[in-house]
């Protein structure tokens, strides 16, 4: 059987920290994986881009961290990102498997009693036609409303390194989501951001009526591990510290809160 200590490892790459959410079910479904967690932060937020740029600057990304980290797997647990670039990444790197993240409309059509679902996202990933064909294949009987919200991503990062945040605010951001209809509720939120389930206890605090927010990252983790077969070979990339997983953040500015929240998850900062 291989060491999974020196397997190649699995790289984890949000704009900003969301992708701790995944990385944290990764880990239970793999606990003796090694991980390179990478927050493009740099660029933070994606919102901000035009689509052509940062699909260009994302590519241009990936070819320098494949090279440095070799890793097995790589997992986009970003929607933004994945909505826009995953196909791109594909192509350019055929030899390479990429996980994905997408809004999770499948389930929310197949869990909804109502049928009023909502999707909150990033407006970029609202704007995508991609998020669209998936409501067309898999919610057609469903009533979706897309909520593109500019500032949630950014109060999760605040809460994250901070430890609080304006619940006003929180509230502000997802009341669009709770829609009334012939004497139905909206009964189900997708979190179609990463960064989202930091804040799902203050949603479900300054929500008007209880919901199921749907939180897609075990799901992405399970992918994950399912690609994993046949991927054991030795790590040829950079050697990740003994005894933590590695985190990089392409600003290589990093304050002492975030910081703190890395140590927080075991990760040391390259």
């Amino acid at each position: 059987m291989t060491d999974p200590s020196g397997a190649r490892p699995i790289l984890m790459f949000d704009s900003g920290i969301g992708g701790l959410t995944v990385l944290r079910e990764a880990r239970v479904l793999m606990p003796d994986r090694r991980f390179v967690y990478v927050a493009d932060d740099a660029a933070f937020p994606y919102g901000a881009w035009e689509e052509p740029a940062l699909r260009a600057h994302i590519l241009e990304l990936f070819g320098k961290l494949l090279d440095r980290f070799s890793p097995a797997i790589s997992v986009i647990a970003c929607n933004t990102a994945s909505t826009l670039v995953i196909d791109a990444l594909r192509e350019r790197f055929p030899g390479h498997p990429f996980v994905g993240t997408v809004p999770a409309i499948k389930p929310a059509a197949e869990r909804t009693r109502s049928g009023l679902v909502s999707v909150l996202a990033t407006p970029g990933t609202v704007k995508r036609q991609y998020t669209r064909d998936l409501i067309g294949k898999w919610a057609q009987k469903c009533h979706v409303r897309l909520v593109g919200s500019d500032n949630l991503a950014g109060l999760a990062e605040v809460y994250m390194r901070d430890g609080f945040v304006d619940e006003e605010a929180v509230r502000t951001e997802i009341a669009p989501c709770f829609v009334e209809h012939d004497e139905l509720r909206t009964d189900i939120v997708v979190l179609a951001c990463t960064h989202y389930p930091f804040l799902a206890n203050r949603m479900r605090k300054t929500a008007p009526w209880p919901v199921d927010w749907l939180d897609p990252a075990e799901a992405i983790a399970r992918r994950a591990l399912s690609l994993l077969a046949g991927t054991e070979a030795r790590n040829r990339g950079e050697a990740l510290p003994e005894g933590a997983d590695l985190a990089v953040f392409t600003s290589k500015r990093v304050d002492f809160p975030t910081r703190r929240l890395m140590q927080g998850f075991g990760l040391a900062i390259s």
